[in-house]
């Protein structure tokens, strides 16, 4: 009798010992595949927020030289606009007011396009005058006639010089791909701009 029990106990024993082992192990496997899930939704959020990052960084301009060019291009883009209606009311030939308002049409379509490419990019550019235009057009105010007319062409010549120069330059080096495509489309305009200016000047003489 005291053998039976014995065996009996031990059996049970082991039933118990299988149990506990089996448990474990489930609760084990619930364990890493909770480590696992946790793991991979971390990795997808990770991996998510860096995609978001780098499609934020490919809006924003590319350098700081792409940067510079797009702020000086605003405020030379408003110095035209801004001297271009001064000499559509101010200026003695009918040459000289023409081409003054081609240069209010045209800048202001090309100030346009700039803005809009500063939102795309996340930028703020200048919204007035820096002191170097602000002192060109005080001098032109003071200006009549014909000597109006000499110094507005000399200015626009000095000026549409230096802009093609440096679209020129911007449309083959930018870095940022947009800011380049803008210098391309902008370039002939500002090219077209000084062949005219030039004529107007060549006439004067």
């Amino acid at each position: 009798m005291k053998t039976i029990f014995t065996y009996v106990s031990v059996v049970a024993l082991a039933v118990l010992g299988l149990t506990a082992c089996t448990n474990n192990g489930y609760n084990s496997n619930i364990s890493n595949s909770n480590r696992m899930s946790n793991s991979n939704s971390a990795n997808s959020t990770y991996g998510n927020s860096s995609n978001a990052m780098g499609n934020s960084m490919s809006n924003n301009v590319s350098s700081n030289d792409d940067s510079d060019f797009m702020k000086e291009a605003a405020v030379g883009g408003m110095a035209e606009v801004e001297m271009g209606k001064l000499a559509a009311t101010k200026a003695a030939s009918p040459d000289v007011k023409k081409f003054a308002q081609m240069m209010v049409d045209d800048h202001t379509k090309a100030n346009n396009d700039l803005k809009a490419l500063a939102t795309k990019k996340g930028m703020t550019l200048p919204t007035d005058l820096d002191s170097s235009h602000k002192s060109t057009m005080d001098d032109l105010r003071e200006q009549a006639g014909a000597d109006f007319d000499k110094a507005y062409v000399e200015e626009m010549v000095d000026d549409h010089e230096e802009d093609v120069s440096k679209f020129e330059d911007e449309a083959k080096n930018a870095t940022d791909p947009d800011v380049r495509a803008f210098a391309q489309k902008t370039l002939p305009v500002l090219q077209k701009h000084l062949d005219a200016i030039k004529s107007i000047q060549a006439k004067m003489k």
